[in-house]
């Protein structure tokens, strides 16, 4: 059976109804997984399909778990089914939304919504059980990578190395908190009264909180003002130093490990390519530039 015939039957399965055929005229995004909308007897749903090789990427149980804590925040998307054996989902669409990636992801008014959503969940006494640690996660990707028998670049290992040596070197106060790991700006979904959500919660748990602050600077290639309010608003001050250094080297270390994610969609046959090509030329960019001038701005690491 494969995937796609997986999701029709999940859905006869959940309303009831066998007459049910999976719709994806609606495609609402996704890179890990494929997002449908669907009208099913008059309500709107968000059907997620999941992507090649994620059963193997993304823990499914933590997920489900980690998704019911994140519903708890009050800023989740309503999941009516999940399916942790195939990583199958069916979410309530917000109604009359878009992704921040569509909406400005650098405006104030959005940095601030940013902002206030990545506090709350890093201050949240409700932690997460697991813990994402980027180079147990880039471990595990290359050894897929081996199954695929996929190649790496010819200087990634050496290039690595480097990275891994310079954050043992320079980072040495990491904290813990609830993480979401993803925050995109596709993952970030502005209703019709304003009111922001954060979804998708497959890599979330336990890391330092600038892991999310680095994601968003680099996913939505904010400009140096946009960088600086960011900060300022979800510090209320100015970044120290070793924050400063922490948000540079997870920008270095986010790219090496959806360079080796890529990959592995690559290897199983998906397109993913180009993607993986832009991601690590700004990799070997910016650990070149770390190792030369590691007091560089934020900014001139972000664009590719």
């Amino acid at each position: 059976m494969t995937m796609e015939e997986l999701v029709q039957q999940k859905l006869r399965h959940v309303f009831r109804d066998e007459s049910i055929v999976f719709d994806k005229s609606r495609f609402a995004g996704g890179l890990t997984n494929y997002n449908y909308i669907m009208d099913i007897k008059g309500t709107e749903y968000v059907i997620r399909q999941p992507g090649g090789m994620t059963e193997q990427i993304i823990d499914r149980k933590m997920e489900r778990v980690n998704n019911n804590i994140a519903s708890e925040f009050g800023i989740n998307s309503d999941c009516i089914y999940y399916d942790e054996d195939s990583g199958i989902k069916i979410s309530l669409y917000i109604k009359n939304s878009q992704n921040m990636a569509h909406a400005d992801p650098g405006s104030h008014k959005n940095l601030k919504s940013v902002s206030s959503l990545m506090k709350k969940i890093h201050s949240s006494p409700k932690h997460f059980s697991n813990r994402f640690d980027w180079q147990l996660e880039l471990f595990k990707y290359e050894q897929i990578i081996e199954q695929l028998n996929g190649d790496l670049f010819f200087d990634y290992t050496p290039l690595k190395d480097q990275l891994v040596t310079f954050v043992q070197e320079n980072i040495k106060n990491t904290i813990l908190a609830p993480c979401h790991n993803d925050t995109v700006p596709e993952n970030f979904i502005i209703d019709g009264t304003g009111k922001t959500y954060l979804i998708d919660w497959e890599y979330s748990g336990m890391n330092d909180p600038c892991w999310d602050v680095a994601a968003y600077i680099l996913e939505s290639k904010l400009s140096a003002e946009a960088i600086h309010y960011l900060t300022q608003d979800y510090f209320g001050r100015p970044v120290t130093p070793m924050e400063e250094l922490k948000i540079k080297s997870f920008m270095m270390a986010q790219d090496l490990l959806w360079t080796a994610w890529a990959l592995i969609r690559h290897y199983n046959g998906d397109d993913f390519l180009e993607y993986c090509g832009i991601r690590y030329e700004r990799f070997r960019k910016n650990i070149k530039l770390m190792t030369k001038s590691p007091h560089c701005p934020i900014a001139s690491m972000v664009m590719s």
